[in-house]
């Protein structure tokens, strides 16, 4: 049980003030029991259900070694952090909410200790790029029924998180709407809006084609193009053109088949940028403006994809569609496209000669 305990002091106590605060912090926390809250307040106060923050909590729980702050237990580290992914308070707020019992520094010490855990225990299991057949059939079908486009399997899009000004390589983190940010490619598949890849290693003035010739996730998709693998990923004009990534015409007449084709391929891609917000919209700390360096910035991002999936995986509700808004992302300067001729262009002109 949470025992609303004040954890300021007055005048008129006994005892030392701060020795009197260190006292009721710990009180609080021996006491506290986050699972006995309500499932409904559960999920709107750490995003995850109870029986997805024992699975996370499952897998970190033997990793923590630090001395650090050892008299916080794994669960209450995790409702930490979680507490900070889901609302993007400041710390020591995070501290005081739900009686957590834990001062500014203790926070920064668990954040400092939690996430690399989180990172090397849960991203690489619940973060698959890879997909059976069976899971690319229904990929390919529900695509289509959308967006009347064959062969789809996912799609691509990049996305801006804000931070402060960083002391070194500023002028690599301004990006062309004049914010300092990471650009952050994400990959979302289906309409369940998994995430299945993140590299979130950029800096803000890198351009979307840059991160994507730079990414594992172009090698795999090169791979299996070769192959014979007749998977299709779409992307905007920010991302250059090949048989495996489509993007959109250019500068396509009304009526005609580009526009046809871009209309289609804009409901494809809706789901991506759906995916975009609902991520932001459930962890918060993506939407404001971070106050940490770069490669924690980083760590951040894949650990908020990560628990994205978690919370599909234990299909928890997305966030009220009130809440939810379409992504504003920082748009790039169309990439250089394939020639008429090339694979990417031959197959993109047959789909949109097949759309009319």
């Amino acid at each position: 049980m949470f025992y609303n305990v004040d954890l300021f002091f007055e005048d008129n106590y006994n005892v030392e003030p701060r020795v009197y605060l260190l006292r009721q912090r710990r009180f609080i926390r021996d006491y506290s029991n986050p699972m006995k809250l309500p499932s409904t307040v559960f999920i709107a106060n750490f995003r995850l259900s109870k029986d997805a923050f024992m699975y996370v909590l499952d897998k970190i729980k033997d990793s923590f070694h630090c001395r650090l702050s050892s008299s916080v237990t794994p669960m209450l580290k995790l409702c930490c952090a979680l507490r900070f992914f889901a609302h993007g308070s400041y710390q020591q707020a995070v501290g005081n909410d739900f009686h957590l019992g834990l001062a500014q520094p203790t926070v920064s010490l668990i954040l400092k200790e939690i996430l690399p855990i989180l990172q090397r225990e849960i991203c690489r299991a619940a973060i698959k790029t890879e997909m059976t057949e069976e899971e690319k059939q229904q990929a390919k079908s529900k695509f289509f029924i959308r967006s009347g486009i064959p062969n789809v399997i996912g799609c691509v899009d990049g996305t801006h998180i804000a931070i402060y000004a960083p002391s070194a390589n500023r002028h690599l983190y301004l990006n062309r709407k004049g914010f300092f940010s990471i650009n952050a490619m994400i990959v979302s598949c289906d309409h369940d809006m998994n995430i299945r890849f993140v590299d979130a290693r950029y800096a803000g003035s890198t351009h979307d084609s840059f991160v994507w010739n730079n990414s594992s996730l172009k090698s795999h998709l090169e791979n299996m193009h070769l192959s014979g693998d007749n998977s299709i990923y779409l992307g905007d004009s920010g991302y250059p053109l090949s048989a495996y990534l489509l993007t959109p015409f250019r500068l396509a007449e009304s009526g005609t088949r580009e526009s046809i084709f871009n209309k289609k391929h804009a409901k494809g891609r809706n789901v991506i940028e759906r995916t975009i917000g609902v991520l932001k919209c459930r962890f918060r700390c993506l939407l404001g403006k971070m106050r940490y360096n770069p490669d924690k910035v980083k760590s951040i991002i894949n650990i908020c994809c990560a628990l994205h999936n978690i919370c599909k995986m234990f299909r928890i509700s997305d966030p009220d569609e009130a809440e939810i808004f379409t992504d504003a992302i920082v748009s790039s300067e169309p990439s250089n496209e394939d020639g008429n001729g090339t694979p990417g262009e031959r197959r993109r002109r047959q789909i949109a000669d097949a759309l009319l």
